[in-house]
């Protein structure tokens, strides 16, 4: 099972999105908040609902 690239959640098979970028890196969203969210270059450390967040503190 893959989890998101930005919020660090498991994804369910058949649910989220695949981003592929140019340099052959593959990018899992649970959604379309996360996927946003990578667009517009925020860290998900410094963002509260992130599991990325929550594992740091």
């Amino acid at each position: 099972m893959s989890k998101c690239s930005f919020c660090g959640e498991k994804l369910i098979l058949g649910k989220g999105k695949m981003h592929v970028l140019k340099s052959n890196i593959i990018k899992y969203f649970c959604g379309s908040k996360c996927e946003k969210n990578w667009h517009m270059g925020r860290d998900p450390k410094k963002i509260k609902w992130t599991k990325t967040f929550r594992e740091d503190k």
